[in-house]
């Protein structure tokens, strides 16, 4: 009887043009650091980022705080090195203080011999040149492999220089390679506050993080119970971001962290902002190996109508790529594996490809390679972040972004000028035929693949790497 009762109301709201008011996303409870648009600055390549990472800590007085994933022992690292003891001769009340990961800096390069590292730099830097520069080594894990630092973030004085790169030779191009990132300068004191504080609380804070330019450092098996409570802390933790209001050319930008599978506010955020697109998203991720939760709403965003980019490096362009007749090692498995999950993908959305929805760019640019992440939704949000948007970053390392929210649409240009660029050296996948068949790799690549796929260890390989 109810339901009849009921039911002329039930039928009056679906047939009548109402709609109930859209609900509140939960990214607008985000509390933001108004930035003013003239103070954010896209850097247009690894040259621009690589003189103004040196200008910048040449002109510093009070602080340099550097997170990374690593600082090479080779000529680009060791030219950030110079630089930092030289800026603090030039100023002996600067502090400075570079994080990098705990395990990465103890061994060698993957496939190179047995080696101390980049820590035996760090500690060679110190015994010739003295303290002043504090070098950190950050262990998220108990081992490399179930995840790493991959924050990122340079704070000089007032100015954050967010990249996804490290420091070494390929990334600050020497010797005539670079390593394709994304670059932005943002000039803001509050940001540079928010940034360093995090660092300086949770860091600087804990026993798990150690000093690696010393003489004596401990083993990290002795390390093991700091680590499981600097990995609680990290559970709950996030950047202490007042709460502004935004002014007619302003921009609200939003610094969170991302780690573990669960209360992850970065993955939370990211989601977020692709299930709020309305008409157009551009995705850019190094490695072909989207999250599952990505893929879910990818796919309801293209069943909405909404248009879809995805840049990605063709697989010779992959830091892991090694060409043919140079002696392979496992680990140059993985392009393939990243080519075969991108081939997958476009064979299941063909048909949004054919009619121009689905936008899928390949880049390439001779022997150089490509590191870029973060998204584009519409033409008001933007992404800056480390966070390659595959299994690992999703669920086991260590990251952060800076969202960027500009209703007034003042990055604009800024933005469209640094897509256009990007795709300078990109190819549209016409057809998922496009793509080097796996009949075509390699004999031991062939070999391995199979192997792989007959154990399912490629799920495996896919989830840690």
């Amino acid at each position: 009887m109810n339901s009849l009762i009921s039911a002329p109301a039930r039928l009056a709201r679906r047939m009548l043009p109402f709609r109930r008011p859209p609900k509140a996303s939960p990214l607008d409870m985000l509390p933001f650091l108004a930035v003013p648009a003239s103070a954010i600055e896209v850097l247009p390549d690894p040259t621009a980022f690589r003189h103004e990472l040196l200008q910048l800590i040449a002109q510093a007085t009070r602080r340099i705080v550097i997170v990374t994933l690593y600082l090479q022992d080779d000529d680009g690292g060791r030219e950030v090195l110079d630089a930092l003891y030289a800026a603090k001769a030039r100023h002996p009340a600067l502090q400075i203080a570079v994080f990098v990961d705990w395990h990465r800096a103890q061994r060698g390069l993957i496939g190179k011999q047995k080696s101390e590292g980049n820590a035996g730099m760090y500690r060679e830097y110190a015994a010739r040149l003295g303290p002043g520069v504090d070098l950190y080594g950050v262990p998220v894990q108990n081992r490399e492999l179930f995840g790493v630092l991959h924050l990122k973030g340079f704070v000089i004085d007032d100015a954050v220089l967010y990249s996804g790169a490290s420091l070494n030779d390929v990334y600050m191009v020497r010797h005539g390679r670079y390593r394709l990132d994304r670059y932005h300068l943002l000039r803001h004191r509050g940001l540079a506050d928010t940034m360093a504080a995090f660092v300086q609380r949770h860091f600087i804070g804990s026993e798990a993080v150690r000093r690696l330019n010393v003489a004596q450092v401990p083993a990290t098996r002795t390390l093991q119970p700091a680590i499981r409570e600097f990995r609680q802390d990290l559970q709950g933790a996030g950047y202490d971001v007042p709460r502004e209001t935004l002014g007619s050319a302003d921009v609200a930008v939003t610094p969170l962290l991302g780690f573990g599978r669960s209360d992850n506010t970065l993955n939370d955020a990211l989601l977020e902002l692709l299930r709020g697109t309305r008409e157009r998203v551009i995705l850019l991720t190094p490695y072909f190996n989207l999250p599952k939760p990505v893929r879910v709403v990818l796919g309801q965003l293209l069943r909405r109508g909404c248009e879809i980019d995805i840049m990605v490096g063709d697989k010779t362009a992959n830091d892991f790529y090694i060409p043919p007749g140079q002696p392979f090692k496992t680990i140059g498995l993985l392009p393939y594996l990243y080519e075969n999950n991108l081939r997958r993908f476009a064979r299941a959305h063909r048909r949004q490809i054919e009619s121009g929805q689905l936008n899928i760019h390949l880049w390439r640019d001779g022997d150089n390679s490509y590191h870029l992440k973060g998204l584009f939704v519409d033409d008001d949000v933007a992404v800056l972040t480390g966070n390659n948007l595959n299994p690992r970053a999703w669920a086991l390392d260590l990251e952060n972004g800076l969202v960027l929210r500009d209703p007034a649409r003042l990055l604009h240009a800024k933005h469209q000028a640094e897509w256009a660029a990007l795709k300078r050296h990109a190819t549209r996948l016409s057809d998922y035929h496009a793509l080097e068949s796996p009949r075509h790799y390699p004999a031991e690549v062939r070999k391995q693949l199979k192997r792989l796929n007959r154990t399912r260890l490629d799920r495996l390989v896919n989830r840690l790497l």
